[in-house]
């Protein structure tokens, strides 16, 4: 069965897909435009809209993801926004992003030092894979030049956690209180960021 559903200013599509051996029900972003439900026999249209209704921001999250991953050769992220690559006449992305995470990240650490009274040694950048910030037994920081691509909070939140390792070299209950202190949502941001990843 196939119907259309309207999730805020979208259209999208809705395959529904019965089968007996489905003992669960699983929804799934296929696309930007098409969503699609697995479920028992017995699972209706009503049920189908019910769910999409309860499941509206884990599908407008999806959404987003699958409309920030698929980037036109031409495009590039900025601060969570797509960007034409000519109209910041760039030329090589990895030296706009590392340009930008200095002017970004040093004004954020100056502010939540003061405020945590926690202060680094030193402050790098590099382009990382997998690690979005450090910090290591000096107190020296290190953030990813590619956090450029990510909404404003997400720095914000990674130069928190980051100074917040200055005091609490671990991921103790402590390290997460004094996070919690500066960036009260600091859980809302992590479920963001690793939807954006």
């Amino acid at each position: 069965m196939e119907f259309q559903h309207n999730l805020d200013s979208l259209v999208l599509t809705v395959k529904l897909v019965n089968k007996k051996s489905i003992k669960h029900c699983y929804l799934r972003v296929i696309n930007n435009n098409e969503i699609q439900i697995r479920a028992n026999m017995y699972f209706t249209k009503e049920d189908a809209k019910d769910l999409l209704k309860r499941k509206k921001q884990w599908l407008l999250k999806g959404l987003e993801k699958i409309s920030l991953n698929k980037l036109e050769n031409d495009e590039f992220l900025f601060f969570g926004k797509t960007q034409k690559l000519i109209d910041y006449k760039i030329t090589n992305i990895d030296k706009f992003y590392r340009i930008k995470i200095e002017e970004i990240i040093p004004p954020l650490v100056e502010k939540y030092s003061k405020q945590m009274k926690l202060y680094p040694t030193s402050i790098k950048y590099r382009k990382n894979k997998r690690t979005w910030g450090s910090c290591n037994y000096k107190n020296g920081l290190n953030f990813n030049t590619q956090l450029c691509k990510f909404p404003i909070e997400i720095a914000e939140y990674v130069v928190i956690h980051e100074l917040a390792h200055i005091k609490h070299k671990n991921h103790s209950k402590k390290f997460w209180d004094l996070v919690e202190v500066y960036c009260p949502d600091y859980k809302q941001r992590e479920a963001l960021f690793k939807s954006l990843l």
